[in-house]
């Protein structure tokens, strides 16, 4: 399989769009349509009494996805899918997660499994082959073109996941500076040395990012990172730290992260970040400002506002391509 940073960065290319659609589905706000379908079953048990139904709960969630990704796959290179979200309806939550990203990649979008794993290095081992490996793919199990994980563990904990990746054409995002109110209370405490502990961490995946077999032809590794701008400063500084890596930049839109912000995340190229929207496009049809263009017609909102998302980072962001040259080569890096 082509490298994966390569495949991302050619993705990209095509669609013109460095961003990508989060699908965090929820059962309380899909459609009435999907819910209204289902809920009956979905309250009934093999007792009788009225509580949810994991199965019927995961096949909404399952169809929903579905459609979101029936609607941007024309439109973006890649989806990001949280597990998280399919998680608590169980063994039928995650079949319908495997479902999704098998339907995205027959879709030809890139897909990131958003799970942020890590352990000590035996378990982090197990973890990689269920997320990245090709233990039952020939049996209809199909896994991300890249995942997330947690640098907390060191070296050890993060090598499995690296190795796998490389063995099997995949990549990895490492949480770097994330999006949440409260990430400053760990990411931003500042060492002996003076740095912050988000730096000493992007220091960390620079180094790991340039592992022998993990750079691709374009000059950039499968070994990515996860930052959002949430501190402008401090994200221009961990593109600094990290020039090889491609930034999953989440947080934009509904937790406020904008197209200004962002440009902060990508190199001089105009390349190296990939933008995240989640709740801000799956969920638009309970917006009234695709309600009143669309009405109830919610396949119609989240394709407009999967439109709207790439125009602003496209009007906002930084030009793709503007350095010139091939992407993300040396000559182009700065």
């Amino acid at each position: 399989m082509r490298h994966f940073a390569d495949r991302l960065l050619a993705a990209i290319e095509r669609t013109a769009a460095p961003v990508c659609v989060g699908l965090d589905p929820v059962w309380e706000k899909l459609p009435e349509e999907i819910r209204a379908g289902l809920e009956g079953a979905a309250r009934t048990s093999l007792d009788g009494a009225a509580r949810a139904n994991p199965e019927h709960r995961a096949a909404g969630l399952m169809a929903f996805c579905l459609e979101v990704i029936q609607r941007v796959a024309p439109l973006v290179p890649a989806v990001k899918i949280n597990i998280a979200f399919f998680e608590p309806y169980h063994a039928p939550g995650l079949l319908a997660y495997r479902e999704v990203v098998k339907a995205a990649h027959e879709a030809g979008l890139i897909v990131i499994g958003d799970v942020k794993r890590a352990d000590i290095g035996s378990t982090s081992q197990q973890y990689a082959v269920a997320h990245l490996g090709a233990l039952g793919e020939g049996h209809g199990y199909v896994h991300p073109d890249a995942i997330t994980i947690n640098p907390y563990f060191g070296t050890d904990g993060v090598l499995p996941f690296m190795e796998t990746a490389r063995d099997e054409g995949r990549g990895v995002f490492i949480l770097a500076q994330t999006s949440n109110p409260s990430a400053g209370e760990v990411q931003g405490l500042e060492l002996a040395d003076g740095r912050t502990v988000r730096e000493a961490v992007a220091e960390l995946i620079g180094g790991w990012a340039e592992t022998s077999g993990m750079i691709g032809e374009f000059g950039y590794s499968s070994v990515g990172a996860v930052v959002s701008p949430t501190d402008v400063n401090a994200a221009r500084r961990l593109r600094v730290l990290m020039p090889r890596s491609i930034f999953l930049v989440p947080g934009f839109g509904a937790q406020g992260r904008t197209a200004e912000e962002v440009a902060a995340c990508f190199n001089d190229d105009g390349r190296g970040a990939i933008v995240a929207s989640s709740r801000g496009v799956i969920f638009a049809f309970a917006e009234q400002a695709y309600r009143s263009s669309h009405g109830d017609d919610w396949r119609a909102c989240i394709a407009a506002a999967c439109r709207a998302f790439i125009d602003d980072v496209r009007r906002h962001g930084p030009r793709i391509g503007a350095g010139g040259g091939v992407p993300g080569s040396p000559s182009t890096m700065k």
